[in-house]
């Protein structure tokens, strides 16, 4: 038995829920499939697959070994990958994972780009606020906001926000514009709903603290670009990450105000399983990923004061924005 093809044939077979299906797909016959499943159970001395007339599914040591045999045969793919980039371009499918406010603003309109350059790359991209485990489904690279949550990844820090406040000309030039935190309280505020529950807060340097300033949200919405969209719109304040609306500031559409007031957020990293994250196809996202992520950051270094070092302000640092 070449336990590496019985792995494959299994990992397919599982996926699909089907020997039949499984076998067309990897140009077998079915009962090859059969074959190379029922030599892997006897190895192994364990049953991976219930199997009826009708369907096909996993026991619940098929289960673990399907996360174990996806993570070898990643490693293997990865690996060959790797031997093959000195002389053959990045290609073959690349699961990436971001948030969605990020992927929207940022990644989406930069796609273009990256499939021009690397044509022969597949692109799975999955917008999502989840924070998934990277190994268990299979993402080759995620953005990351804040600390690891997950063990045994690799991280590579490629950026820094900050948290600014800004309307639109049209609200500030109607309402005024605040000069202080405590001005906030006499606004049209736009936040995002905390994931889990209660009243939105928002962060300025002390004295400025939420309990102080006890703000009203007008409109909250559940998802990052609600607030930017809205402020935009000249719906009122919204208070969020300088990344995010870089565009919005330099096109003119909002403003940031309350600039002495910017508050230092969260890093942010590339984060990868620590196999694999120096395939050719990982290598070159991560670093068209890191270029991007700059430039935003660099734009918004040009319409934002430098905020003061986060350490001085709070030693236990400071909250990120809800992404």
């Amino acid at each position: 038995m070449d336990q590496l093809v019985a792995m494959k044939v299994f990992t397919r077979v599982a996926e699909r829920g089907s020997f039949g299906q499984a076998a067309d797909e990897l140009d077998i016959s079915r009962p090859a499939a059969s074959g190379y499943v029922a030599a892997l159970e006897k190895h192994l001395g364990v049953r991976l697959l219930n199997r009826t007339t009708r369907r096909v599914s996993l026991t619940a040591e098929g289960a673990d070994y399907l996360r174990r045999a996806r993570r070898i045969l990643d490693e293997v793919q990865d690996a060959e990958e790797t031997l093959r980039g000195s002389r053959s371009k990045p290609q073959g499918l690349l699961r990436v994972d971001v948030p969605v406010a990020f992927g929207r603003y940022l990644l989406l309109p930069a796609l273009p780009e990256f499939t021009r350059r690397y044509p022969a790359i597949d692109l799975d991209i999955r917008l999502n606020d989840r924070v998934v485990d990277l190994v268990a489904e299979r993402v080759d690279v995620a953005l990351r906001v804040g600390g690891l949550q997950q063990s045994g990844l690799v991280a590579r820090r490629v950026a820094q926000i900050n948290i600014v406040t800004c309307a639109s000309p049209t609200y500030l030039a109607d309402h005024g514009e605040p000069q202080t935190p405590d001005d906030l309280r006499h606004h049209r505020l736009l936040a995002v709903s905390p994931a889990g529950g209660g009243s939105p807060e928002w962060t300025f340097p002390a004295p400025y603290t939420p309990r102080r300033l006890k703000l009203h949200f007008s409109m909250q919405f559940n998802a990052a670009e609600g607030p930017i969209i809205a402020a935009a719109a000249g719906l009122g304040i919204t208070h969020t990450v300088d990344l995010l609306v870089a565009e919005y500031v330099v096109r003119g559409e909002l403003k940031l105000i309350l600039n002495d007031f910017t508050q230092p957020g969260p890093p942010l990293s590339l984060v990868y399983p620590s196999a694999g994250h120096q395939s050719p196809k990982v290598r070159v996202f991560s670093d068209f990923a890191a270029d991007l992520l700059r430039r935003y950051h660099d734009i918004s270094r040009g319409w934002i004061a430098p905020p003061q070092d986060a350490n001085s302000r709070d030693s236990k640092g400071t909250p990120g924005p809800d992404l």
